[in-house]
C-alpha cells in the first residue's frame, strides 16, 4: 500500500498558522489518525513565538521520531527562479539548496512538493480567478528558460543527497496544467525532478484532460499525488470543496489507475475546506485506505 501523507493544512487555523498547536501536536495528530507522514510548509508557522527555520526543522524531526512517522515532506517554492536580477535569482537557488539539505539531514526528507514563481497575465485587469490567463499562459520564453536553468542547478545538488522534487499542478504557476507540468520536467531532464499530480486543482480549468489521460501523460515522472475533491456549482465557474468520496472526482478510479501503472509513491491527502479539519483528515484517510485495501 502506498504511504499516506497528511497535508499540514489539516492542522492549521489559517494559512501558515497552527494557533496554539506545536509541531509535536501536529505530528501526534497525524500518527494518531493513522497517517504515515506529513507534508509541512517550507517556512515556520506564523505567530508570536515563531521559531527560526533551524528550530522548526529540529522540532519536526523530534516529533517524527517520537510518534513513529516514516515520512516528512516539505513544500518548497523558488519564487525568484526567473528573476531578471542575477544576484537575487542565484541567492534564491542557493538558499533552496541549503534548506533542502537541512531538511534531508535533520528530518530524513527525500521528497519535496515544489513550485516555481507565480506568473500573472500582463493585462492588469485580468481577474485573479481567470486562471487560464495566468501561470503557464502568461510565462514568457525567458521565464521558461530561467526556470529550467534554476531547477537544473538545484537538481544537480539534489542528486547528491537523494532528494526528489515534484512540481504540483497548481493555478498561477508555470506548472499549472498537465501539459505544462510535463513540459517543464522534460526540459529540466533530471531523474530527481517530476510531478505532484493534484487533479483536484486541474478540474478547476475549463479545458483539461481526463483523469486517465493525465496519469498517462505524467507516466514515470509521477512522483507524488495530492488528493482533494470538489463539486461544480451549476451556472457558475466556481466549485464547492468536498470530502474525497463526495465530489466530482472518483478516487476509486483514480487510485485504481495509479495501481495499474505501478505507482509506488506517496499519496497525500489535503484539506480544502473549513470546519472540523481533524474529522475531515480522519474521514478522508479512512475512505482512501478502504479503497486502496480493496485494490490489493
Amino acid at each position: 500500500m502506498n504511504k499516506t501523507i497528511m497535508h499540514s493544512n489539516f492542522a492549521e487555523v489559517t494559512f501558515g498558522s497552527y494557533g496554539n498547536k506545536t509541531m509535536d501536536d501536529v505530528c501526534k495528530m497525524a500518527a494518531n489518525l493513522g497517517y504515515d507522514g506529513i507534508e509541512f510548509r517550507e517556512n515556520p508557522p506564523k505567530g508570536p513565538s515563531e521559531p527560526s527555520f533551524n528550530e522548526y526543522i529540529a522540532q519536526i524531526a523530534a516529533a517524527k521520531k517520537k510518534y513513529g512517522l516514516s515520512e516528512i515532506l516539505f513544500g518548497v517554492s523558488v519564487r525568484e527562479c526567473a528573476n531578471e536580477d542575477k544576484i537575487v535569482r542565484q541567492n534564491a537557488i542557493n538558499t533552496t539548496i541549503e534548506k533542502v539539505k537541512l531538511m534531508n539531514d535533520v528530518c530524513g526528507t527525500t521528497l519535496c512538493n515544489s513550485f516555481s514563481g507565480a506568473y500573472w497575465s500582463p493585462i492588469k485587469t485580468t481577474p485573479d480567478d481567470a486562471i487560464e490567463y495566468h501561470g503557464s499562459a502568461a510565462a514568457t520564453k525567458e521565464d521558461w528558460e530561467l526556470t529550467v536553468d534554476a531547477f537544473q542547478q538545484i537538481a544537480k545538488e539534489l542528486e547528491k543527497i537523494g532528494v526528489k522534487f515534484a512540481f504540483e499542478t497548481h493555478m498561477h504557476y508555470i506548472h499549472d496544467i498537465p501539459v505544462s507540468a510535463r513540459k517543464l520536467v522534460d526540459m529540466i531532464d533530471s531523474p530527481m525532478v517530476g510531478i505532484n499530480m493534484d487533479f483536484g486543482n486541474t478540474v478547476y480549468f475549463t479545458d483539461h484532460p481526463s483523469l486517465d489521460e493525465t496519469i498517462e501523460l505524467y507516466g514515470d515522472k509521477l512522483f507524488y499525488t495530492h488528493l482533494k475533491n470538489s463539486i461544480p456549482i451549476p451556472g457558475t465557474t466556481q466549485r464547492m470543496p468536498s470530502s474525497l468520496c463526495d465530489g466530482e472526482i472518483n478516487h476509486r478510479i483514480y487510485l485504481a489507475k495509479l495501481k495499474e501503472i505501478g505507482f509506488t509513491g506517496p499519496v497525500g491527502i489535503e484539506a480544502c475546506r473549513g470546519g472540523d479539519r481533524t474529522w475531515f483528515a480522519q474521514q478522508d484517510l479512512v475512505y482512501c485506505k478502504s479503497v486502496m485495501d480493496s485494490l490489493e
